[in-house]
């Protein structure tokens, strides 16, 4: 039972596990059942990524949804945020993407949005689950049943229309960029081409592009796994090279070079551009590098910080009216004027947007942040162990801040670390930054070796 609680988890963002024992179509549909139940019936919008598993979990959720008298839009493969947006505008009850996001191929998930198109907030959240295991759904009769109808144009279309606004178009076609590309295969491949190229005017290089096959790659976009993409830069020459994950929510960003940017400068580069022309503040995760501390504060702008998570970071967002947010450590940007969800598109149009304007290269414009230096890693724990490891860790350091609202995080002038369970996976995330390389390796490994003590 102990590995069943740590491979089928219930978080922020919805259901999450390993298909097959953990993660199952009776499960899917279970708790689609119970989401229909709790959104009153009605439209919800129903996409995936493409995983292997997707279509045999979307079934499973249709089924659901329709055994508690919903109608289902089914908006087939397409990203994350473009569900989102396009359940925000078509007055749906509410929406379902079946992904796993970021997590490796045997992975799946059902994410779950409300009217707005965002995540369920914690109350939200409670109600469902306790609807769920109370198994208390509703069930159609025969003459109450809803049916499923197919819209697979529309939300990319609501999609563009909303960052576009937001940028200037024309200066960023008349750059006629050359650009690199790894979709990974994922719900990117054929949208986020007609972005770069047919909506921003781009010369186009792409890889990884065919939603029939597999994960080339780990899912998500890290530099020790992004080799392809960084070759791809160097031969074809190209300005920028871009990467997402399988559900095209996270993004990576690749300089002139081919270098992997941290994604922490991706989310800067961002805040940035918004807080030149937009007053508000910023919310970001406790991971997130003191890089956006410092530019809010040449901006006159105020950071809040969060535990981890979409979910967390946009509930804070909409409570504090933020103008941009994000997660940097996972790739993640957020904008509300175009969707309060982690974008990728949102993301690759600010950071074009801001080398047309600026007629500077990638690696010129990451050179003027701020500098910090970052390590992130994982280990597995046995269950039961976290409370010990993260209490060790807090005595080791007894002159450091300390904040306990997601895992560990100890502070210091220029420098901190944070330790927390994965939303996600049964595994530690241990997560160090200071201003300076050496610095960072050995807080790192000083941090690891107390946790692996207990």
């Amino acid at each position: 039972m102990r590995m069943r609680e740590h491979n089928l988890k219930i978080g922020v963002s919805g259901i999450r596990g390993v298909i097959g024992e953990f993660l199952t179509p009776s499960l899917a549909a279970q708790f689609a059942q119970a989401f229909g139940t709790y959104v009153g019936g009605g439209r919800v919008l129903v996409g995936r990524d493409t995983r292997a598993s997707g279509l045999m979990i979307q079934h499973a959720v249709q089924c659901g949804l329709l055994a508690a008298g919903c109608e289902v839009v089914d908006v087939g493969i397409l990203p994350t945020p473009t569900i989102q947006v396009y359940v925000a505008d078509s007055a749906a009850r509410g929406g379902i993407a079946v992904t796993a996001s970021h997590n490796p191929a045997e992975y799946n998930a059902l994410k779950l949005f409300n009217y707005r198109g965002l995540f369920f907030n914690q109350y939200e959240r409670s109600e469902l689950i306790d609807l769920y295991h109370q198994t208390n759904f509703r069930h159609a009769a025969n003459h109450e049943m809803g049916g499923v109808t197919i819209d697979q144009q529309t939300a990319p279309r609501r999609h563009f229309d909303r960052i576009l606004r937001h940028v200037d178009r024309n200066a960023i076609r008349n750059r006629s960029f050359r650009i690199a590309l790894d979709a990974v295969n994922g719900a990117g491949s054929v949208l986020s081409p007609r972005f770069l190229r047919d909506e921003l005017g781009s010369e186009l290089h792409a890889i990884f592009i065919d939603p029939t096959q597999p994960f080339p790659r780990e899912a998500e976009p890290r530099a020790e796994v992004l080799g392809d993409l960084s070759e791809l830069v160097t031969g074809k020459q190209c300005d920028i090279g871009f990467a997402q994950d399988p559900d095209a929510d996270r993004l990576a960003v690749c300089d002139e070079a081919g270098r992997v940017l941290d994604n922490d400068d991706v989310l800067a580069l961002v805040v940035d551009a918004v807080l030149c022309r937009l007053g508000g503040d910023v919310v970001v995760n406790l991971t997130t590098s003191s890089v956006i501390d410092d530019l809010a504060a040449q901006h006159s702008r105020r950071v809040y910080r969060t535990p981890v998570g979409e979910a967390n970071v946009v509930e804070r967002m909409v409570a504090v009216d933020a103008v941009i947010g994000g997660e940097g450590s996972g790739g993640g940007i957020i904008f509300p004027p175009v969707q309060f969800c982690r974008d990728s598109y949102t993301g690759m149009a600010f950071v074009l947007d801001r080398l047309a304007a600026t007629g500077l290269t990638v690696s010129q414009l990451a050179a003027q942040l701020p500098r910090y230096y970052r390590k992130s890693g994982k280990m597995p724990f046995q269950h039961g162990r976290l409370g010990p490891i993260l209490q060790g860790v807090e005595d080791a350091f007894p002159s450091a801040q300390f904040d306990r609202s997601d895992g560990l995080k100890l502070s210091w002038p220029g420098r901190w670390i944070h330790l927390r369970a994965s939303n996600t996976e049964p595994l530690i995330r241990l997560a160090v930054e200071t201003k300076s390389a050496d610095d960072t390796e050995a807080l790192f490994q000083e941090v690891l070796r107390l946790a692996l003590a207990y």
